[in-house]
């Protein structure tokens, strides 16, 4: 991690000129960000490696038994091996990205995510998270909101997610044939409580 790199994500780092140069390199440092370290995760658990990579990329965490959400990398508690269960995610603004999925592989206790500008989820990141085992099994909500790059493909991916409760999707442009997208996901879950504000 670079010096005073820890506390902000590259993709929030703002004041700085959009020149193509300096772009391509936050998305360079972002990718860098997201790439998996199958070693760490092997080493200190898929819970505190995935922890590591959220809060790397500027998203939040929450661990099951607590209600503070855990916001700074460095202050990332300590214990045995297993102590700390994520439970949820709050992606908001986080420049998480497909390349750092394999970090949700390990997670078998998150109920809930939040996908909230995310300049960087698109619909290979929606299918990549419904096919994940343990999400198939734990994740009962899941928000997204205001992600350009989702669109009805994405969403309808999600229809794997065979115990999802509670989805809410809002301000996703990408979403062309609402009603159609829709009636699939109903179909597939019938249980599935569904919010949209979608224009």
């Amino acid at each position: 991690m670079l010096p005073g790199m820890a506390a902000r994500p590259a993709c929030r780092l703002s004041g700085l000129p959009r020149a193509g140069g300096r772009r391509r390199f936050w998305g360079w440092l972002n990718a860098v960000f997201n790439k998996v370290d199958y070693e760490r995760i092997r080493a200190v658990g898929p819970d505190r490696a995935a922890s590591e990579w959220l809060l790397r990329c500027g998203a939040l965490v929450r661990y099951q038994g607590y209600q503070k959400w855990q916001r700074d990398y460095n202050g990332l508690p300590t214990g045995p091996l297993g102590k700390y269960r994520i439970e949820a995610i709050d992606a908001t603004d986080s420049c998480i990205m497909y390349r750092g999925f394999d970090y949700l592989d390990g997670l078998e206790h998150v109920t809930e995510i939040k996908l909230q500008k995310c300049i960087y989820i698109q619909d290979e990141c929606l299918q990549r998270l419904s096919e994940t085992k343990n999400l198939q099994k734990s994740l009962l909500q899941l928000k997204i909101i205001s992600c350009g790059n989702v669109t009805d493909k994405g969403i309808i991916a999600l229809h794997k997610l065979a115990n999802l409760e509670y989805l809410y999707l809002s301000d996703l442009p990408g979403i062309r044939k609402k009603e159609t997208t829709v009636h699939m996901l109903q179909q597939a879950l019938p249980n599935l409580e569904l919010e949209l504000d979608l224009e």
